[in-house]
């Protein structure tokens, strides 16, 4: 049995003490001063909900951005009813259910309205009386989504909208999501088109009707809908349909031509090739061309919902910021959602998520998502190593590391929620992305070393989630489950291996060079950024100083970023400052990268004025390491396993 969290704890002594007459010194300290006693809210059990919960969603107020929701839930009888409002979203790892979106809540039942109570403690929970022979309440609700970014993510624009079913729905709490089963429908704007993994039963003067479905599926199918849109066959002649969803801002950015096409069925192929099995009956991509929807990237079982530059399709080989999302997303497909981590497998939305496990669940799917982009031509070879370069880089002399374990970054989706950090470089982030990434490198050049080539995480892959085709239900799984089909890949000690890389703070934590040099690469140093690296930050506005002086810049001079302990931590700077001039020049990009490689000299310093404000600065930096950009460099005459893992497979 589940052990009750605190807060639920919390909430039902508080209403026991009303319901029994609590003690006054009691009331004065915890009672909540309500119209009625709060009921405990139910322990979810694994048993069916008894009917049909139906849901309308009217999503044709594109103006204003609002969504309308019509709930039908049916009761088997008179008395308190707890309704949940998702909190825990699977994929967002973190209680960051929107509830302050709701608005217009209102419930009735023969008609008559019932005045609803919000639990104090659990405040996504609304507590409502059925009264005496209703057989179900009626439920309607407005979600007003954000209207500008600041208010959160933009899910409806003018041309396109993006429905998240857990974000419009309320459920009666005390069961599975698993064993609540809704029948959903929509009604779109004239002449909109969608991409969906439910299944459609009628489609007709923009109402979209779907076959029933559980509150598990269901908030795990997302919507892309739009006035322009188009869907393509990633897999023709498949035995289960892959298709690619386009929704885009404008008609012509849904362009695509013959040869990009090819590389996203590729990419499924090689995902064919990788794993050796299909957890879905279908899977649709969806994906926003876009830069007025907000951007996303999440994942989903049988979908995923992607938003990309708006030149995606019409200049492919400009564009590297989205390069390897598809694939990522992909993959969890397989890492994350038919795979779960046994922690991750909560039994309703609004029971805590914990993410122990993420370095597999996000930083495998990191580690395949670009082998797999590669490995479909999306990405070319040398592009590959170059993110490689940078993720080395970034985690080989890591600030924060001398104080934070890269397993404590798995809890930054519940202690930070995504937020902006002052020291990114210090406080350490979702570190479990990158870093996990580069963990499993180092996993995927030993297994082949020690193996002599023959064995590789392509082995481990199929071993691990290539099992149980056409089984969509997610499959739970543990730390020493890991490790166990690790050893019957290769064997070796491998738990000690992997918390060595986890756990470990200070100067002695294990790096992330083990897995570039096993793999015939070393990190070197150089004064020109590698060409990735230069596309991609002429692509965002981005200027890089972060391994010389230690600042980051956009392209207005602005400083993003300061990395901790660099020449600038030193000086006092933080993000927000403006450079104006440096060495009596103007500011700009190149006249500090000219600065810096003048102050190769030891007699010449690097001086700069900066703004804040009305603050103005002058410093000069004592530094003479000129200008710092990571690539890999070849190690003669050893082999080239990176280049094999990134190789195309041809069966």
């Amino acid at each position: 049995m589940m052990k009750r969290p605190y807060a639920r704890l919390l909430a039902t002594a508080c209403a026991t003490a009303l319901l029994l007459g609590s003690a006054p010194a009691l009331a004065q300290v915890g009672t909540p001063a309500l119209p009625v006693a709060l009921a405990p809210i139910p322990e979810p059990r694994d048993t069916a909900y008894p009917g049909v919960i139906g849901i309308q969603v009217d999503a044709t107020d594109i103006d204003r951005r609002i969504v309308s929701v019509k709930q039908t839930i049916p009761v088997a009888a008179p008395g308190p009813l707890v309704l949940l409002y998702p909190q825990w979203i699977p994929g967002n790892h973190g209680p960051v259910g929107p509830v302050d979106d709701v608005a217009d809540l209102v419930i009735t039942a023969n008609g008559q309205r019932l005045p609803w109570v919000r639990n104090t403690v659990d405040t996504n929970a609304f507590q409502v009386e059925v009264p005496a022979g209703a057989t179900s309440v009626e439920v309607s609700f407005k979600w007003l989504t954000p209207i500008n970014g600041d208010q959160g993510r933009v899910v409806i624009t003018d041309e396109m909208l993006n429905i998240q079913w857990e974000k419009a729905l309320l459920y009666p709490a005390g069961y599975y999501s698993r064993q609540i089963t809704f029948q959903p429908s929509v009604r779109l704007p004239a002449g909109w088109n969608y991409g969906v993994a439910l299944d459609t039963q009628s489609f007709t003067d923009g109402l979209a009707t779907f076959a029933p479905i559980t509150l598990e599926h269901l908030a795990d199918s997302p919507m892309f809908a739009g006035a322009h849109y188009r869907q393509i066959d990633l897999d023709p002649g498949g035995r289960s349909p892959v298709r690619l969803n386009i929704v885009a801002d404008d008609e012509a950015m849904l362009a695509a031509t013959d040869a990009h096409i090819a590389q996203h069925r590729e990419l499924v192929r090689q995902a064919d090739r990788l794993f050796g099995a299909r957890h879905y009956n279908h899977y649709d991509f969806l994906l926003a061309v876009t830069e007025r929807l907000g951007g996303i990237g999440l994942e989903h079982h049988r979908s995923s919902e992607n938003s990309a530059d708006t030149r995606y399709f019409t200049d492919p080989t400009g564009t590297l910021a989205d390069r390897d999302l598809l694939g990522h997303e992909y993959t969890h497909s397989w890492n994350g959602k038919w795979r779960r981590p046994a922690d991750q497998l909560t039994p309703n939305l609004n029971e805590p998520l914990q993410n122990s496990l993420l370095w597999v669940y996000e930083g495998q799917t990191q580690y395949w998502g670009l082998i797999l982009t590669t490995r479909a031509g999306l990405m070319t070879k040398q592009q590959a190593l170059d993110v490689f370069a940078n993720t080395a880089a970034t985690y080989d002399d890591n600030p924060g590391r001398d104080w934070r374990a890269m397993q404590d970054t798995t809890n930054d989706p519940i202690i930070a929620r995504r937020q902006n950090q002052p020291w990114p470089s210090r406080q350490r982030s979702e570190d479990y992305y990158r870093e996990g990434a580069m963990i499993w490198l180092d996993v995927d050049t030993l297994i082949r070393e020690q193996s002599d080539g023959k064995k590789s995480l392509d082995d481990f892959a199929r071993a691990f989630f290539g099992v149980q085709d056409g089984s969509w239900d997610p499959a739970p799984y543990t730390f020493s489950d890991v490790t166990s089909v690790l050893s019957g890949v290769q064997a070796n000690d491998w738990a000690p291996f992997l918390r060595a890389r986890l756990d470990a703070v200070g100067p002695d934590a294990e790096g992330p060079l083990g897995g570039i040099e096993r793999g015939g690469y070393r990190l070197v140093w150089r004064e020109t950024p590698n060409d990735y690296s230069k596309a991609l930050n002429a692509e965002l506005g981005r200027v890089d100083f972060a391994y010389s002086l230690g600042l980051s810049l956009n392209t207005s001079n602005r400083v993003t970023a300061v990395r901790w302990d660099s020449p600038a931590f030193e000086a006092g700077l933080t993000s927000g400052w403006e450079v104006v001039a440096v060495n009596g020049r103007a500011a700009s990009a190149a006249a500090i990268a000219e600065a810096i490689t003048a102050a190769k000299d030891p007699g010449v310093q690097v001086e700069m004025m900066l703004k804040k404000g009305d603050r103005f600065r002058t410093i000069r930096f004592d530094y003479h390491g000129g200008l710092r950009y990571p690539h890999l460099e070849r190690i003669e005459g050893t082999p080239d396993r990176l280049g094999d893992i990134l190789t195309p497979r041809r069966r």
